[in-house]
């Protein structure tokens, strides 16, 4: 992210009282106003179908920020911010903001339900802001692949791929970009980064909660839709794509691209689905899926699911990639682990070491930001006796900044043009070939208790490893 303030334009936030602009973008404007990051100029118009005066949305936006931002509200900032702050309800129309806003060049934030997409953008366009603006659109990028090709060829019938930013938080998070600084920037690591030094990889995206409310959605979407598709190969190119030629946005995306087109479209066989079912987790009561606000109490939607994949170019043929997401799990927790391959054993004949346990990188994604490696050493005494130790990196310990929230990084780059943690279509069109058979044919959902990692179908899936984040 550069140091500079964007260039001078106006940010529209269509949807602006939803929960994703209260909690995420507000917020993320704020700080970015506090840092100096935000265009010099430029208004901030929220739109949205409920009437508000200009007032009544700063006095919401200042609640938001006093409830969700990473820092406090500042009364001697906040001026400066809140008169940037103009609101318009759908009842005035866009056309309404086009006159709202001070110039030329505006971010467009898309902050609605998919379903409103094909409407929205037509009056994006009818509205007279298409013109030097770029557009944000919220994953889902469609509900499978042929809705992924409709939902672009509503967006390109007004607005060219360069001004179309598709955003996904996880790649805004410091860890995640922090992968290919930490395996390309430290040649330790680089030289044993392929199938030769490395067993199989894991990431896992685990959550305590249930649905909270969201019934209807997770209806329609279920784990694969809603996080693997998208969250967990994002991560994923970033970990194994080939060293881009530059830091050059186009170039970064398109090894992301290559790498979507390298891994092999999912067999059925090859995935496990679970859905939670009532449990107690100490003295509460769980409970289940079906049971939730919003589903259908013979529901067959997946809250989790964990697939092995495989990588077929040079550098990860024959390593397996397990990949495993799910609601109602004991906590929440990202973490990306890369095992290494056994050491030989002959050198220690003898001395009572039968086997020794692999190196382990793991990468903690949230809630905490962390990178720890497992190494072997041998414990004081006169016999020898290897135990593992470890190695450990936290970003709050070890770098006194803290660390921009995902959304301020996000908006700050779509400001200024720069595409490099945005997918691009062809990439997200691949997204979905690759699961696109277990979508067509999803194998039958098993059961596991809330608070639990899931049905044991999954320790099945990775037998005879297992399943490292427990």
């Amino acid at each position: 992210m550069s140091l500079d303030p964007p260039a001078d334009q106006d940010i529209v936030i269509i949807g602006a009282t939803g929960d994703l602009a209260k909690r995420k973008l507000l917020p993320a404007l704020y700080n970015l106003h506090l840092g100096g990051l935000l265009p010099r100029n430029g208004h901030i118009i929220g739109y949205a179908r409920r009437p508000l005066s200009d007032a009544e949305f700063r006095d919401s936006a200042a609640a938001s920020i006093r409830e969700f931002s990473r820092t406090e509200l500042d009364e001697g900032s906040w001026p400066a911010f809140a008169e940037r702050l103009r609101y318009v309800d759908s009842g005035q129309g866009l056309a309404e903001v086009a006159r709202c806003c001070s110039h030329l060049e505006r971010l467009i934030y898309l902050s609605i339900p998919p379903s409103a997409f094909p409407t929205t953008i037509a009056e994006v366009a009818s509205g007279g802001l298409v013109e030097g603006a770029r557009i944000v659109v919220e994953k889902p990028f469609g509900h499978d692949l042929e809705s992924a090709y409709d939902l672009d060829g509503t967006i390109h019938k007004h607005f060219e791929e360069q001004q179309v930013f598709r955003i996904d938080h996880y790649l805004g998070k410091e860890t995640v970009q922090n992968i290919l600084v930490f395996r390309l920037g430290n040649s330790v690591f680089e030289r044993v980064w392929n199938r030769d030094a490395i067993d199989h990889v894991q990431i896992t995206v685990a959550e305590s909660i249930g649905i909270e409310g969201r019934g209807a959605f997770y209806e329609e979407a279920g784990a694969l839709r809603d996080i693997l598709q998208n969250h967990v190969l994002q991560v994923l190119a970033m970990l194994t794509m080939e060293p881009p030629a530059s830091f050059h946005p186009e170039a970064v995306r398109d090894e992301a691209a290559k790498l979507f087109h390298a891994i092999r479209p999912i067999d059925p066989a090859d995935a496990v689905r679970g859905q939670y079912i009532r449990a107690q987790d100490g003295g509460e009561i769980l409970p289940g899926y079906r049971e939730e606000t919003g589903v259908a109490a013979s529901s067959e939607v997946e809250t989790f699911a964990a697939i092995r994949l495989f990588i077929d170019n040079w550098r990860w043929s024959g390593v397996p990639i397990f990949l495993r997401t799910g609601k109602r799990m004991p906590r929440k927790a990202t973490e990306v682990a890369i095992s290494f391959r056994e050491a030989p054993v002959r050198m220690f004949e003898g001395t009572g070491v039968g086997y020794l346990r692999p190196n382990l990188l793991t990468l903690s994604i949230q809630p905490d930001e962390e990178i720890s490696f497992r190494f072997l050493a041998k414990e004081p005494g006169p016999e020898i006796s290897v135990k593992p130790a470890t190695m450990h990196f936290s970003f709050d310990e070890t770098f006194s900044a803290e660390p921009a929230e995902a959304y301020e990084r996000l908006l700050h780059d779509a400001m200024g043009g720069d595409h490099t943690l945005f997918a691009r279509a062809d990439a997200v069109h691949r997204s979905w070939q690759i699961i696109e058979r277990i979508l067509d044919e999803p194998p039958a959902v098993n059961f596991y208790p809330a608070a639990t990692w899931g049905p044991p179908e999954s320790d099945t899936l990775i037998a005879p490893r297992a399943w490292l984040l427990t």
